[in-house]
């Protein structure tokens, strides 16, 4: 009762006046969004820069969206081929009551592993195809056909997982050469000015840095609902998605994989134009007992407004649920300090105590980023650090792991690391650059039946032991990682670019070390965040 009263007095500092929630999301992309930081990231507006992808025609960010999506594009006389290749969509319609484009999205890169002596490719042929119908609706679509050849530590994954990381399960995981496809679909409606209605398949991100220790675009699409209100400094959000679990067992062929579901609340409050704090809470749930008997969905659920934890507890406690805390603090007129706070399962007595109870199980983030870096417009940049305990994110049986697909929905990692990183990106003109460096200390188990804390597919209850656990127990790993890329923008509206790139990677422990440096040129496309570094 005492939260529903603090949620009803967050809602009552609201200025219904400057209430609007836009329609058309743009795809989330690391690397593009962090071109908005003058404007998302600045202390005479007030932005919700947490949910992501944002609306593309939000006031504030509209322009800026617009200025990169035409940069460089001529007006005059050109030949067809000419617009088409360097200033416009394939198809591009646009009429008083409705909006279509359709793009092919080429992504053609070949490189070279030098460690292994391996030469790699990547071979996409995408598509996307987008517009709106009205004020009031939007919808964008994706789809990747893919074969590549991957460097060894990145097809020691897929082989592992058989999936491509963030993007679909592998046809040919056992294979050399990869064979992958997915596709992305969102559907946007926005009844009324404070409330807009998202279906999709997709992903979504939750937070202010590189990485969301509470929910990221790690894992690949999932289907999902999505509520968005929107009054004046209060945004709140509320998505049920479905998933699956191929490392959980099948009950029956027939069955197939076994098939979970999530629900999430994210509450995002702009105190002031600085300081910003958002309340998260999650529950993952399975469709199935470990017996196969099928469980029926709790229609307390369905509800968007109301707090998950009280109410697993009160149904006992069968699902993982899971508490965040979201803030940012613009501290300069160009720099914001950002972090977050997971809290998936809390004792007390053990916590205090610091003995390294298995059942404290918690993350935290801290980071600073800003633009313009000494004075040189477009130069960009983020540190991050990133702690999760041991066990965080696993369940109490196999299934209900905070993960989609054999991937986290939060940290790539996963749990039971420690992670320092920065990243630099600067853009002149058609150019663009990028640097960054990760470093990591991890724990491993020694085997699929030893289990430190590390690989949140494993219950918890599992654990090693019921305390001293600690941050990079197990078979300790220091991970090194670097990349730097330069490109050439062809056409801004698909990001159509000649790219080069470059990656050094060291694992090292006590039983093994592996370095790989890999170089790639390719002709790429589109905005997605497809992640190396792990």
């Amino acid at each position: 009762m005492k939260k529903i009263k603090i949620l009803l007095g967050l809602l009552m500092l609201v200025k219904f006046s400057q209430a609007q929630t836009p329609n058309n999301t743009f795809p989330y992309s690391y690397r593009f969004y962090q071109k908005l930081s003058k404007e998302v990231y600045n202390k005479n507006t007030r932005f919700h820069s947490s949910l992501r992808p944002f609306f593309a025609d939000d006031s504030l960010l509209a322009g800026s969206i617009d200025s990169i999506l035409n940069y460089g594009v001529r007006s005059g006389r050109q030949s067809w081929l000419d617009r088409k290749l360097f200033n416009e969509h394939l198809i591009d319609v646009k009429k008083s009551d409705y909006t279509a484009y359709v793009d092919f999205l080429p992504d053609f890169m070949i490189g070279k592993e030098f460690e292994e002596g391996k030469t790699t490719w990547l071979n996409t042929r995408g598509f996307q195809v987008g517009g709106t119908v009205g004020k009031k609706f939007s919808f964008y679509a994706s789809g990747f056909e893919n074969q590549g050849v991957f460097p060894e530590y990145y097809l020691n994954f897929v082989r592992n997982n058989e999936v491509v990381p963030g993007q679909s399960a592998a046809r040919k995981a056992n294979k050399p050469t990869s064979d992958w496809s997915y596709a992305t679909a969102i559907l946007s409606y926005t009844p009324i000015k404070y409330l807009n209605i998202t279906l999709g398949q997709d992903k979504n991100f939750i937070g202010d840095g590189y990485r969301s220790l509470l929910m990221s675009d790690n894992a690949m699409n999932y289907p999902f609902f999505k509520l968005t209100g929107t009054l004046g400094n209060v945004r709140y959000m509320t998505i049920w998605t479905g998933m699956v679990d191929p490392k959980a067992k099948k009950l029956s062929y027939d069955a197939g994989n076994r098939k979970k579901g999530g629900i999430y609340h994210y509450l995002d409050w702009n105190v002031s134009n600085r300081f910003s704090v958002g309340f998260f809470d999650a529950v993952i749930w399975a469709q199935t007992d470990s017996l196969g008997n099928k469980r029926g969905f709790d229609p307390a659920y369905v509800n968007p407004i109301i707090f998950l934890r009280p109410q697993e507890f009160n149904a006992g406690s069968p699902d993982n649920a899971l508490l965040g805390l979201n803030v940012k603090y613009e501290i300069l007129k160009k720099t914001t300090l950002y972090g977050q706070f997971l809290l998936d399962e809390f004792e007390a007595k053990s916590f205090f105590a610091g003995t390294g109870s298995y059942r404290n199980k918690w993350g935290l983030q801290v980071g600073f980023r800003g633009s313009d870096l000494f004075k040189i417009k477009r130069l960009n940049y983020l540190f991050e650090t990133n702690l999760v305990k041991p066990y965080t994110y696993s369940g109490r049986v196999d299934i209900l792991n905070y993960a989609h697909y054999r991937q986290s929905l939060a940290h790539p990692l996963g749990a039971n690391f420690g992670e320092a990183l920065g990243i630099i990106n600067y853009s002149y003109k058609r150019l663009d650059f990028m640097g960054q460096v990760n470093i990591a200390r991890y724990g491993l188990d020694y085997n699929k039946t030893v289990n430190y804390g590390g690989d949140i597919s494993k219950p918890y209850h599992t654990a090693t032991g019921r305390n001293n656990n600690f941050i990079g127990q197990g078979i300790t790993t220091d991970l090194v990682f670097l990349e730097g890329s330069s490109s050439y923008l062809i056409n801004p509206k698909y990001n159509l670019r000649l790219e080069l790139g470059g990656i050094i990677r060291s694992e090292k422990n006590d039983l093994s070390s592996n370095k790989t440096v890999w170089l790639t040129f390719g002709l790429r496309s589109s905005f997605r965040s497809l992640y190396k570094d792990f």
